[in-house]
């Protein structure tokens, strides 16, 4: 079996990992080309062009290497067509791989197999019909999206969100962190201010504004922030002047990572997908995020859903507070860490029930999907 499979980020790449393993667990006679990163390229892709071609984001980014980019779409279209593979499996990064799809839809009868869902059920719902035109499966991370991408023409199936498979700090290991850098009795908040330059000067100042009037009635406050890499040396720029002594995790320690997630009594973190890791450490949270005005009134204009934080949409509660926007205030984001420090246990619950939905004690995702693959591949 040939499969041809394209990852334009590493996000993708390590789903694209997982899935290779799985397909060569299952399937040992199975031959990988396309694009990937180093993940993927240990289970055997040797990658066309370098991945981090395609790792570009916004309009200001994409602009100057707009032509490069339409070549290697037509270039990996016309790959597809010449080595005539069994399946096409394209990961996540839509503005390239369902171009590359579409491509390939128009002159041949390859399966097309798109891995991550878009997420129609926030916003922009017409684009799950527009894929179906080229792309004939797809493997959803949460359980609620197969009947759209089905309503919408295509067969999909849910195969688990890869956080379910991450490793997680023991609580000796959160023990032993708190211990080895003399956090105290508590309370220790994580503070997640984002992972782009736009996020963090944003945030910086309203997170450590909500940390100082939290100090007031918590006066053993201490603060863990884990730098994500592009933005480390900006945060801690802007933590200089944050109370509660902050302790900053180097970006390459997973290690120290984990442990500070497990070992944190509450979160403030921007929003996004670390909500899921946070929920698999079982660490309560608060969620503020905030972007420019346009940006705010053009997708608070577009949105179909009532909360942005995966945990409240999985669990179907809302136990997670949320400070979007012009909520999201000092003030306000100190109120709901001393809200969530004081009554946890919703939090628990919903955080639990979250990763149980989302495949936890199963079968790895990478081998769901795998298996996912073969059933419709032909």
């Amino acid at each position: 079996m040939k499969i041809f499979v394209i990852a334009g980020e590493p996000s993708g790449d390590a789903l694209g990992g997982a899935v290779m393993a799985g397909l060569r667990d299952l399937s040992p006679g199975v031959t990988f080309d396309g694009v990937g990163g180093p993940l993927m390229q240990a289970q055997g892709l040797v990658s066309r062009f370098p991945m981090d071609e395609l790792s570009v984001m916004g309009l200001a980014e994409v602009l100057p290497k707009y032509r490069a980019l339409k070549r290697r779409i037509a270039e990996s279209a016309q790959a597809v067509l010449d080595t005539r593979p069994d399946v096409l499996l394209t990961i996540d990064s839509p503005d390239f791989c369902l171009r590359v799809a579409k491509l390939v839809k128009a002159r041949s009868d390859i399966r097309t197999i798109h891995y991550v869902a878009p997420t129609v059920w926030a916003w922009r719902p017409g684009r799950a019909a527009k894929m179906a035109r080229h792309i004939d499966h797809v493997l959803a991370l949460f359980p609620f999206e197969p009947p759209l991408m089905q309503a919408a023409g295509m067969s999909c199936d849910f195969v688990g969100h890869p956080v379910v498979a991450q490793k997680v700090a023991t609580e000796a290991e959160a023990s032993a962190f708190r211990a080895s850098h003399d956090l105290g009795p508590g309370p220790v908040v994580l503070a997640l201010p984002g992972s782009r330059r736009g996020e963090v000067s944003r945030l910086a100042d309203r997170f450590g504004g909500a940390l100082r009037l939290l100090q007031q009635t918590s006066p053993g406050l201490r603060v863990v922030v884990p730098c994500a890499g592009p933005v480390a040396a900006m945060v801690r720029d802007v933590t200089q002047n944050w109370p509660g002594r902050p302790l900053l995790t180097a970006p390459d320690d997973a290690a120290a990572k984990r442990a500070a997630f497990r070992a944190a009594d509450v979160a403030l973190a921007a929003s996004g997908t670390v909500s899921l890791e946070l929920a698999a450490a079982g660490t309560p949270m608060v969620i503020a995020y905030d972007m420019n005005w346009l940006s705010r009134q053009i997708i608070g204009r577009m949105l179909l859903v009532d909360t942005v934080t995966l945990v409240n949409l999985v669990s179907e509660t809302r136990t997670i507070p949320e400070f979007i926007g012009p909520a999201c205030t000092s003030s306000r984001i100190a109120d709901g860490l001393r809200a969530v420090l004081a009554k946890p246990q919703a939090q628990h619950d919903a955080m639990a029930l979250t990763m149980d939905r989302l495949g936890r004690g199963g079968e790895p995702p990478g081998l769901r999907a795998a298996r996912s693959i073969l059933a419709h591949s032909g």
